[in-house]
This record gives structure tokens, sequence and C-alpha cells, in this order.
């Protein structure tokens, strides 16, 4: 089993608060803009971290951190693109990657916008955390947190870091 954190659009922001939701999970997925790379490199050395980059990220964060994300979780073929769109209204690139990868789980960031959708078409979970950081027009920061096992994902949490 795998324990993952899963954290978008920080915009060079990391409250303190992520490392304690954080702490029992085995890694952390950042769904892009990151902000800078001291943030990266925090998260990075509390525990592994996987991570594409986002729109807003410099050169420092996009060679480190790939456009895209295609991995194996525990028997669950995950997709990570910052700009993916959600079901029925995916970006053209993020539809073309979902038809050839096949994943069971497609993460996006980007819409600040936190999102659990079942893509009945695709039979694929659709997770976005929303935004971290206090950048942004949201109002509430949030995360994910959630478990990967024997092929399934589940214990999905819902966190609000506060008011932005």
């Amino acid at each position: 089993m795998q324990r993952i954190g899963l954290i978008s659009d920080t915009h060079g922001f990391l409250d303190d608060a992520v490392f304690r939701h954080f702490d029992q999970c085995d890694e952390i997925w950042h769904a892009g803009d990151f902000g800078n790379l001291e943030l990266a490199d925090k998260l990075a050395a509390f525990k592994p971290l996987r991570g594409v980059y986002g729109n807003i990220d410099a050169s420092d964060i996009r060679s480190v951190y790939p456009e895209n994300l295609k991995f194996m979780c525990e028997g669950v073929k995950v997709l990570m693109i910052h700009i993916g769109g959600y079901p029925g209204r995916y970006t053209a690139r993020a539809k073309e990657e979902i038809d050839q990868f096949k994943p069971l789980l497609f993460i996006s960031g980007h819409s600040h916008i936190l999102k659990v959708m079942y893509d009945k078409k695709n039979t694929c979970l659709h997770l976005n955390p929303g935004a971290a950081g206090k950048h942004g027009w949201h109002k509430v920061r949030t995360l994910l947190r959630f478990c990967i096992s024997e092929e399934k994902i589940h214990t999905l949490e819902a966190i609000e870091l506060g008011i932005r």
C-alpha cells in the first residue's frame, strides 16, 4: 500500500501544515505550479516527490520536472498533467494522453478547484487537489490524501488548509 499526499498550485507558498498532513504519506505528488525550486526541494527532502511543471514554473523547475508524467503505483496507471481539464472537458493534449495510456488515475491542477470525478467513458478517476498556495482566485487552500493498494484507489480525504 502507498499513502499519497497530492498538492498543486503552491505558487511559491508552502504552508507548514502540509508537513503535518503528509507526515504519514509515503510519497508526495505535485500537479504543477510549484512556484520555485526551493519549495520543490523542501517537499523532496521531506518525502519522495513526483511532479510536473505548471504554466508559471520557470526553467529551473522545468529542467527537473516533466510536462506530463506517466507511471505505475501499486498496479494503478497514473497520468499527471498540470493543465488537463476534467471529464467531459479535457484539453486536447490530455485527451490524447488518456486515449493512449489508459490510466486508472488522471491528475491535473491549474484550475484551483478541488475536484474528484469518475470518468465513466475512460474508466478513470480524475483528481485535482485544488490550490495549496495563496496566489489565485480560490478562497480556501486545499490538498488531497489517499491510498493506493491492490490496484485500487481508496481512503480519499480532502483537506482544507485555511483561507487563502
